[in-house]
């Protein structure tokens, strides 16, 4: 009877790591160097996997190198590291030219082995994996990368780390390299969150951004100002994180849930909840995206029960986006409708499920095909 007491303390393993990368995240937001932003993730991945060291490297333009701006963990102790520490990787490095042609993340157990870690041995570096960091126009600008002394074969579990830090930290780290707005950081970490839970969830491909796309278009139709629908952006980013706290058997389940499967499905608001609160940044119209997306003018949603506009507008009007998109998305377990038939479906609910009024002004956003700007 005390193994399920002691698992009380303890968060499952997907609801830590969304902890662990929001902790993350407002490190380097927080942060006012560089140094000090990237410096966590690096100590995180020295001590979550075998990297014995790990450095961020950022482009210098004047001469073309990647300088490296901050390092922990253990280092060669070879000539040419040390010259590397002074001078920085020349852009012509194999492995650079290579992380610059790919959008994923690169991992080598061998340095021996691959053209691409050409040089390394001969610094003492027997395994490598790295992430690549960009630009908003996707030039590469630094790199995270972590190494072993002794060749190693990068488990799943360190290969799903550095990934998530390549897709969230790693682009506020982009931002700082190249001294963005913080708000435009804060931008790339909830997209990068958002988009991170779309892969996990076998959402359609390009479900996040269209979904707000089209929010952000009937948010423009509301008139409303470019705070709220700043809000209004970051909150549909965001508003299934909660999911991520989730167990697979679960979320990924093919068949039909029973109904305690349903009570743990539903739980996801809360989570979100507290997750986008974790991210005291967020304005509370934000929120209100991530809480109020499942409730139904009747008064029949989750989790709260909350009925007509005692709905917040901003969840009233995401949730007709988020249903839009799921219907006229092809997923394994159904074809996409038609937008002819979507559009009946919202109708048929509008007094229902959905504000009847909101209902209209988000038709005519979905016919209407101009592109709502993300940022």
């Amino acid at each position: 009877m005390t193994g399920p007491a002691a698992d009380d303390h303890h968060p499952p393993a997907g609801e830590q790591a969304a902890q662990d990368m929001l902790h993350l995240t407002q490190l380097v937001l927080a942060a006012q160097t560089l140094a000090a932003g990237v410096t966590p993730t690096l100590e995180k991945l020295v001590r979550d996997t075998a990297a014995q060291g790990s450095a961020y490297f950022q482009l210098e333009s004047r001469d073309l190198s990647y300088r490296v701006r901050a390092a922990t963990g253990e280092m060669p102790a070879t000539p040419g590291m040390q010259a590397i520490a002074a001078h920085g990787l020349p852009a012509e490095t194999p492995l650079l030219q290579a992380l610059a042609a790919s959008r994923q993340p690169l991992f080598f157990d061998d340095t021996r082995s691959r053209h691409e870690t050409a040089g390394l041995p001969e610094l003492g570096v027997a395994s490598v994996a790295a992430a690549p960091v960009r630009a908003s126009d996707g030039r590469l600008l630094g790199a995270f990368l972590m190494h072993t002394l002794d060749p190693h074969c990068w488990q799943p579990t360190e290969v799903a780390l550095l990934t998530l830090v390549s897709g969230t930290v790693a682009a506020l780290s982009g931002r700082l390299a190249a001294e963005e707005d913080a708000r435009q950081a804060r931008e790339a970490a909830l997209r990068a969150l958002g988009l991170m839970l779309e892969a996990r969830d076998g959402e359609t491909h390009g479900h996040t951004d269209r979904v707000t796309r089209l929010a952000l278009r009937a948010g423009q139709a509301l008139g409303w100002d470019p705070d709220r629908l700043e809000a209004l952006r970051w909150g549909a980013y965001l508003h299934d994180i909660g999911k991520i706290a989730i167990p697979d058997a679960v979320l990924l389940k093919p068949g039909r849930l029973t109904e305690e499967e349903w009570v743990t499905m539903r739980s996801h608001v809360e989570a979100g909840e507290r997750f986008a609160r974790a991210l005291a940044f967020l304005p509370p119209l934000a929120l209100n995206v991530i809480q109020d997306h499942h409730e139904h003018w009747s008064g029949q949603g989750y989790p709260a029960g909350k009925q007509a506009e005692g709905i917040s507008v901003e969840g009233r009007l995401f949730a007709l986006c988020d249903v839009y998109d799921a219907l006229t998305s092809e997923r394994p377990y159904k074809r996409a409708w038609t937008h002819e038939a979507a559009v009946a479906e919202l109708r048929a609910q509008a007094g229902q499920q959905f504000d009847p009024e909101l209902v209209e002004v988000v038709i005519r956003a979905a016919e209407d095909r101009g592109d709502a700007l993300l940022a």
